[in-house]
């Protein structure tokens, strides 16, 4: 009869930690999606500015050594991801092909000018900065005209700092979601053995005595909820790589590992406080208060 009880009393003990432990990681899971939400909408943001492009117009008198020089200082510069030389006989064939129609057959000439087409860098694609490159370029002897769509510049940074201010939003509460859910479950858990932390007081057993198995215990249980929500989250990532490979999910190892590496170290430290503040409620409770 003992050793049934005995083992009954394990079998709960066992469940109630597998069941704080589940529930941490569902928790981290859940925050780890949201993660890669705002890793991948930087992401896509950085891509759609460094679609932008700055073109060059040069007069028709630029020597082809100063073109050349003006190619070489753009690929060097810290702003540029890419600068391509670009011929009027190249531009009016793509012109052409765009109308569907060879307008050099009407006007019985070329007007168009040789370009260079330049496409910056994300951090540098701001209205502020894409005008000040503009203008040092156009003062340059050999230029005829800088050109690039402002108004578009002008609406994308918009749009995106509108995007990135609610993601932030979105992950400051779910965070604190997060840690009301992992605060429940911990509470629970420590909730059922309110009884034996006041008996340990009762013999003289010190707080920081009381608490240190508790918090050993449910920091475990959270590196264990952390590599549960880890483990599910890559499977997810290489399922999600395998069926659709133009999202480049797995692309950044680095990031990835930083994403798993802070939502491991959430898991403990959700834990930790949780616990030492759940065990400080019971034990500064008075024993009638035990029994509500």
């Amino acid at each position: 009869m003992g050793k049934s009880f005995e083992q009954y009393q394990k079998q709960k003990l066992i469940s109630s930690y597998f069941s704080v432990a589940l529930s941490i990681g569902l928790v981290l899971f859940l925050l780890g999606i949201l993660g890669l939400l705002v890793l991948n909408t930087k992401k896509m943001a950085d891509h759609f500015k460094e679609q932008i492009t700055i073109s060059v117009f040069l007069k028709d008198e630029a020597k082809e050594s100063e073109v050349d020089q003006l190619q070489k200082n753009l690929l060097q510069a810290e702003h540029t991801k890419a600068a391509i030389y670009v011929s009027k006989e190249e531009a009016a064939e793509q012109h052409s092909e765009e109308i569907g129609e060879d307008f050099q057959d009407f006007l019985g000439y070329n007007p168009l000018k040789n370009s260079i087409d330049v496409q910056l860098k994300a951090d540098f694609v701001t209205p502020e900065q894409i005008e000040q490159i503009a203008k040092n370029l156009s003062e340059k002897s050999y230029v005829s005209e800088v050109s690039y769509d402002k108004p578009l510049v002008g609406l994308l940074t918009e749009n995106v700092k509108k995007i990135s201010l609610w993601i932030l939003i979105a992950s400051g509460i779910f965070t604190f979601i997060a840690f009301l859910l992992i605060n429940s479950s911990i509470r629970l858990s420590i909730y059922s053995k309110r009884f034996i932390i006041k008996t340990m007081q009762m013999v003289g057993a010190t707080k920081m005595f009381i608490r240190r198995p508790f918090i050993w215990t449910n920091v475990k249980l959270g590196m264990l909820g952390a590599l549960l929500a880890t483990a599910v989250l890559a499977g997810l990532l290489y399922y999600l790589d395998q069926n659709f490979p133009e999202l480049a999910l797995i692309e950044d190892l680095k990031t990835l590992g930083i994403l798993f590496g802070a939502l491991f170290l959430i898991g403990m430290l959700i834990s930790l406080i949780c616990t030492f503040f759940a065990t400080q409620r019971f034990l500064n409770l008075r024993t009638d208060d035990l029994y509500y």
